[in-house]
């Protein structure tokens, strides 16, 4: 059979992930130090699993509402005004999400039209231009710079602005570079928006992982809630992948859009997942400080180490993940990657796989334990020598 005349062009049109692809090199390999994954090296809290444990020992296994239970939403919400000052109505602004992921998705389906341009700033996580193609919008990609910290600047944001943009990504703090936006840098940002249509999906899923400082929700700054989706989860500040628990927070009418097409996808979220994230949201404040604090030694630490082998790093002040600049060394970042891998069993990401601002880069994650950053720069100092 001819798959290719019955699949989806659009689809096919659409390359794998960078990072999976960089993965299929590890299937095979032994003693290798990987520094790749973006996931929490902490198991879930255990009053949280405790209450996921429970909710299943009382035979609460049933489908909950569409948008998830009202307890969650309402906990969701409180937390929110709690920590970052927002304010949403549990009944009709926020929906519970298979991850932060399906959140994503659930904006872009609701807002895009054939043609539509999707702002994405570069390097960022690797989902964004895939799903605004998916939808047959267009994203329109700006690249951040070392100079500017990896921030969006209102300058280029102004440049990049057409009568076909519909929405801006802003995915900060920012997979995989580290960086956020200080208040000031949103309201240089608000004052651009302001007077268009423009709506924003603030991807806020590294939002409780900052360092030195608060992270500030565009949605905070005068006049954006209005035009502004948030989506966050569990995943991170939890330490709770496998949970796949998410949400989003947007104005009513957009979240009741949004809301149709989760129900007709998914149906709900996970009920176990819901009830842990109860818990997480009324009583998980310690924990997350316990693993930020965890992550901010691991940071220093990294950055340390880099700069000590002679790697350039720009300090993350968000998420956990470092950017070194490896394009002195003479290679491509999948170049220098690879052989990396292939000569000193060490994995990381090229910058490339997080768009092409990230050449003469490599996302390095430091969700692992300080004695296994320690191993990888060891192995990853001698490796440079041998480049020099």
């Amino acid at each position: 059979m001819d798959y290719t005349s019955i699949l989806s062009s659009t689809v096919q049109d659409i390359k794998p992930s960078g990072i999976r692809k960089f993965f299929d090199l590890l299937e095979n390999m032994e003693d290798v130090v990987a520094l790749t994954v973006g996931q929490p090296d902490f198991a879930t809290p255990w009053h949280i699993r405790e209450a996921g444990i429970a909710s299943l020992e009382q035979g609460k296994t049933y489908y909950t509402s569409n948008a998830g239970t009202i307890d969650l939403r309402r906990a969701i919400a409180e937390y929110l005004e709690r920590r970052f000052d927002l304010r949403y109505n549990a009944e009709h602004e926020v929906i519970v999400t298979v991850g932060g992921s399906e959140a994503i998705d659930l904006a872009f389906r609701a807002l895009i039209n054939p043609g539509d341009e999707v702002i994405v700033p570069t390097p960022s996580f690797v989902c964004y231009g895939p799903l605004a193609e998916l939808c047959h919008g267009k994203p329109v990609y700006i690249e951040t710079k070392a100079k500017d910290n990896f921030k969006l600047t209102a300058q280029d944001l102004r440049a990049a602005i057409t009568p076909k943009t519909k929405l801006l990504v802003l995915p900060f703090p920012n997979n995989p570079t580290g960086a956020i936006m200080t208040r000031e840098d949103l309201e240089s940002i608000a004052a651009v928006l302001r007077d268009t249509n423009i709506m924003v999906l603030s991807d806020e899923i590294y939002g409780e992982l900052t360092y030195g400082r608060r992270h500030i929700s565009v949605a905070s700054i005068d006049g954006m809630a209005e035009r502004t989706i948030i989506a966050s989860g569990f995943s991170k500040a939890y330490a709770m992948t496998g949970w796949r628990m998410g949400y989003l927070a947007a104005p009513a009418e957009l979240a009741r859009q949004m809301l149709k097409i989760h129900q007709y996808a998914v149906m709900c979220a996970p009920t176990t997942s819901q009830f842990a994230a109860i818990e997480a949201m009324r009583n998980g404040d310690e924990d997350i400080e316990y693993m930020a604090a965890e992550y901010n030694r691991r940071r220093r630490y990294i950055v340390k180490g880099l700069r000590e082998i002679g790697l350039p790093c720009f300090e993350p002040e968000g998420a956990f993940y470092v950017f070194p600049e490896i394009g002195a060394l003479g290679l491509s970042s999948e170049e220098f990657c690879e052989r990396l891998l292939q000569e000193s069993g060490v994995a990381i990401v090229p910058g490339t796989a997080f768009g092409a601002g990230g050449e003469g880069f490599a996302r390095i994650s430091y969700a692992y334990s300080v004695k296994h950053i320690t191993e990888a720069l060891e192995r990853m100092g001698k490796f440079i020598q041998t480049l020099r």
